[in-house]
């Protein structure tokens, strides 16, 4: 019995990563084993996360499968507070299913950075001091030793804000790292814009925007011609299966937190240009 429980709970293991975002490495998909797993693992507590965002990690599974319940599995993980946002090692068959669920498919690499941090130049080593004229005194002094070369590649403690000047299509994903992400040119149905700051859209927003991808609650979107697909901000998201609300849709809008730090609530509001 020892063993088929440790077996049942192994189905799933949970990771902390390294954008702060756990990771859920899911080895079956069914909601049923999943249940008698996830209720050993935890002992039935109904509230163990906390409402933690999550990816899901597909990688580890036995073979592909055909479908996935993503409504049972995303119901089963919920029920913990767990708060599923995207996916990755996905079969390319089952990307549809899993956006219309209301995950982002990232790449197989998790978050990756689209651009690269130039590090600061190295301080200039100063030169040796010339010994002084030779006098009938003590001897003369010694040369000052040369100063201490500063350590190159310190990467800066806040990281410039990432233009991005053409639009994104389809199946295209950007990842602003350690800063903002400004888009000029907007985006389409199915591509994928992650910050770790806030993120501001001067073209239409039609895909999916995760700002504050490293728990920052006081990052923001901003968009003026708003209609994503889903929206998060460190962790908290919010999907429009049944459309984009009308005071906002197509218009300018602000997406931030509002609430104490153990309650969070999404609030989408007009950006108020007066």
């Amino acid at each position: 019995m020892a063993e088929a429980s440790s077996l049942q709970g192994k189905l799933i293991e949970f990771k902390g990563a390294s954008l702060a975002v756990m990771t859920a490495y899911v080895r079956d998909t069914d909601p049923v084993r999943l249940a008698d797993a996830l209720h050993m693992m935890l002992g039935g507590m109904p509230d163990f996360f906390a409402g933690e965002p999550a990816i899901l990690d597909l990688g580890q599974l036995a073979a592909d499968p055909d479908r996935i319940d993503w409504t049972g599995l995303l119901s089963l993980l919920r029920r913990y507070q767990l708060q599923p946002v995207g996916v990755r090692h996905l079969p390319e068959h089952l990307y549809e299913g899993a956006r219309r669920a209301g995950l982002a498919v990232l790449g197989n690499e998790g978050f990756s950075a689209e651009r690269k941090i130039t590090p600061p130049p190295p301080a200039p080593v100063a030169a040796p001091a010339p010994a002084p004229e030779p006098a009938p005194a003590p001897a003369p002094a010694p040369a000052a030793e040369a100063a201490p070369q500063a350590a190159a590649g310190t990467e800066p403690a806040h990281a410039p804000t990432l233009v991005v000047d053409r639009p994104l299509r389809s199946g295209q994903q950007v990842y602003a790292k350690g800063g903002d992400l400004v888009l000029l040119a907007g985006m389409s149905p199915g591509s994928e814009i992650i910050a770790d700051g806030s993120i501001h859209c001067y073209g239409p927003l039609r895909g999916r925007a995760l700002a504050g991808a490293r728990g920052d609650t006081s990052a923001r979107i901003f968009s003026t011609n708003f209609g994503p697909e889903l929206v998060s901000i460190a962790g908290v998201y919010r999907t429009f299966e049944r459309g984009i609300p009308q005071a906002v849709a197509g218009r300018g809008a602000q997406v931030r937190l509002t609430g104490s730090d153990n309650l969070h609530t999404l609030e989408i509001n007009p950006l108020q240009y007066d």
